[in-house]
């Protein structure tokens, strides 16, 4: 294993930061390292909101759900897809012709553009010997964000990712089995009640070990009560809104 998967392989969130600063160089070096993931027909599709200022970091932390660790870390990377500037090139060359920006095919390419260059940027913080948790939560209440930071239409907030010096060392997670996730020349569906089950024992394990015996919930039963809870249902208006028609 060589030093870049073994850093993969130790990845693991960070909700708590020390006073250390992170300085605006490498916020720089990580978001660069970031631009350099693949993009499809290299689009690059998206934007970084870098916020900093203590005011607009707590205001953030409000409308994520009041997790107070966005506005502790040093640095709050908001990650947009944005295809604001895209439409700005085909109005500037082609204004008379109709163009296709607020396609789904468009929606999910900025989208899928966005997560892999946060994850490149999130790989690169961490070789740096900094800590990162990603934040769903900025969905929470995306109009509101997207007015906070002056968001252009053609763009909105897809998850935050809170950014410093790790000042806790916590357990690593443990993830489902390869073979769960890795099917070799077609999809295995007969092997996932094994897979998860098996699965389901290490995680109840992780978690009375972690809880010192207060839960021992199975994932498969977390994840069957997840999907029973509404979550964000405002969303699709939201994507509307913001010029993404979906077709």
């Amino acid at each position: 294993m060589n030093e870049t998967i073994s850093k993969m392989m130790q990845h693991r969130s960070i909700r708590k930061y020390s006073d250390q600063p992170v300085t605006q160089e490498m916020v720089e070096q990580i978001v660069s390292a970031g631009q350099m993931a693949s993009s499809s027909s290299n689009v690059q599709a998206y934007s970084v909101i870098a916020v900093t200022d203590a005011g607009r970091k707590a205001k953030l932390a409000e409308l994520c759900g009041n997790q107070a660790y966005v506005a502790e870390c040093p640095v709050f990377l908001v990650w947009c897809a944005d295809l604001s500037r895209l439409k700005q090139a085909a109005e500037r060359y082609i204004p008379s012709q109709t163009t296709y920006e607020a396609t789904t095919e468009n929606f999910i390419v900025a989208t899928v553009d966005t997560a892999l260059a946060a994850q490149n940027a999130a790989v690169a913080a961490e070789s740096l010997g900094l800590g990162i948790v990603y934040i769903g939560g900025i969905r929470n209440q995306s109009e509101q964000v997207a007015t906070l930071l002056d968001l252009p239409r053609l763009a909105y907030p897809v998850f935050g990712m809170c950014l410093g010096y790790p000042d806790q060392e916590p357990g690593l997670r443990p993830r489902l089995p390869l073979p769960a996730v890795l099917h070799w020349n077609g999809y295995d569906a007969a092997g996932q009640d094994k897979q998860v089950a098996d699965y389901d024992e290490v995680m109840s394990t992780y978690l009375r070990e972690r809880t010192g015996g207060s839960k021992d919930t199975p994932w498969s039963e977390l994840m069957a009560e997840k999907l029973a809870q509404p979550a964000r249902l405002h969303l699709r208006q939201f994507l509307a809104q913001r010029g993404f028609e979906l077709k």
